[in-house]
């Protein structure tokens, strides 16, 4: 089961022993305490996300999603779902919507990757248009 949190207001993905870092940074990152190499590129609208070396075990931190897709389709997937293309920010939005407006510190989102992709556009459309 792979596990998604948030690292400087992207998606830290960790699946498969690999982490990977899903959409545009929203703050300063100190990668060296975050456990990892600062990366050569960041991601954002152009990148939808780039692998990550951690220099040190790295835990993913609550609140986070627990899936079961792996690997790069897991971090398109999140890019595809849950950042606003146009900008490349991950939307706080659909992050809440996903995570159930609760503070709890995991959350079962095994439903999101089994939503049809035209389906969850409709939601999506929905969420980002409201004010």
């Amino acid at each position: 089961m792979a596990r998604v949190g948030r690292l400087a207001g992207a998606l830290l993905a960790s699946t498969e022993g690999a982490f990977f870092l899903v959409g545009d940074l929203k703050e300063p990152c100190d990668w060296a305490k975050a456990g990892f190499e600062p990366p050569a590129q960041v991601p954002g609208a152009e990148l939808p996300f780039v692998r990550l070396s951690p220099v040190r075990p790295v835990e993913v931190t609550p609140p986070l999603l627990v899936v079961e897709l792996e690997g790069e389709a897991l971090a398109q997937l999140l890019f595809d779902r849950l950042v606003i293309r146009r900008n490349g920010s991950v939307s706080e939005r659909l992050w809440r919507l996903v995570t159930e407006h609760e503070a709890r510190p995991e959350t079962d989102a095994r439903w999101l990757t089994q939503v049809p992709g035209h389906v969850w556009e409709l939601v999506r459309d929905s969420v980002l248009r409201c004010s």
